[in-house]
């Protein structure tokens, strides 16, 4: 343990991941998982000045490729082969899981976007394991997402623009700058909405596994991710589960809403919210107030 709850965790394969855990001994543990895939832990940063004080202690990490974590030479195809599939990842939330002493049954698991993803699937691997989720701007399945990124797109611009899109992506000119330009506009209007927020003057994404699972933006799926889908097992997961998503954002609201159908045990509440990293203290307030509520109702009916 080093500087303010920051852990440096060993894997069994000999790569390192970065951690921190804040509010540690507190009664309920939260342990989140960040989008991307190959994004880093830092929408989950204001979690503990929130959460802290209602007894939750929040650990965050960085997964294999992102941003504090070993960054292994994806030009390797061997390593590809290796740490660039679903298998891992979900290994890997169950090796960090087990090296941060979350016991079975005793931890809520919070994942966003492909963390979201990482979430329903680890819960449905290790029934009884997780005390209960949270998902934040995930669905269930892949198809229904790039329907709705399909129809944002056609409606945000005009159908010379959407087809000149379409054609630059089956050339796969991913770097044409006018492309770009598009894809930033839509990236800015329906993923970040915050263009003028502080970022880091170098790039902290992961983009070699982003690109392999996801594509070379948020508008198209070219990668892994293409066709996945739990959503005919979504009815596996008995814990109880918190929905919640933006009411201006890239996944379709009506697929979150029969969801809420789909889980065997009830929500334990729903929430709209803006991406966090917005630092809005009226969203802000929206979003802790849903989970302290939720996080609290459960452990006084523990």
């Amino acid at each position: 343990m080093t500087k303010d709850g920051t852990h440096i965790l060993s894997l069994e394969n000999g790569y390192h991941l970065w951690s921190r855990t804040v509010g540690t001994g507190k009664p309920i543990k939260l342990l989140t998982l960040h989008g991307g895939p190959g994004a880093g832990h830092e929408p989950y940063e204001r979690f503990p000045e929130f959460l802290n004080p209602d007894g939750v202690e929040v650990t965050q990490y960085d997964q294999l490729g992102a941003w504090y974590s070993d960054q292994p030479d994806f030009d390797d195809p061997a390593n590809v082969e290796r740490f660039l599939n679903y298998d891992y990842y979900l290994n890997e939330v169950e090796e960090v899981r087990q090296q941060l002493g979350c016991e079975d049954g005793e931890f809520y698991l919070a994942g966003h976007s492909w963390g979201g993803l990482l979430a329903q699937e680890y819960a449905l691997r290790h029934p009884g394991v997780v005390k209960g989720l949270i998902i934040i701007s995930m669905i269930d399945n892949i198809d229904d997402y790039v329907t709705n990124i399909n129809a944002i797109r056609e409606h945000e611009f005009d159908a010379d623009v959407v087809a000149f899109m379409r054609e630059v992506e089956e050339r796969g000119e991913w770097d044409n700058p006018t492309y770009q330009a598009y894809a930033t506009q839509l990236d800015q209007a329906y993923i970040t909405r915050h263009p003028n927020a502080p970022h880091h003057q170098i790039s902290t994404m992961g983009t070699a596994v982003y690109n392999h699972f996801q594509g070379n933006n948020e508008f198209v799926i070219t990668g892994e991710l293409a066709h996945w889908s739990v959503a005919e097992r979504l009815h596996e997961i008995t814990v109880p589960t918190l929905l919640t998503f933006g009411g201006h954002e890239s996944m379709p609201l009506s697929v979150a809403r029969e969801m809420r159908g789909c889980v065997s045990r009830q929500m334990l509440d729903t929430s709209i919210w803006s991406i966090i990293q917005k630092y809005s203290s009226t969203i802000c307030d929206i979003l802790f107030k849903t989970l302290r509520r939720a996080l609290s109702n459960q452990i006084n009916c523990s």
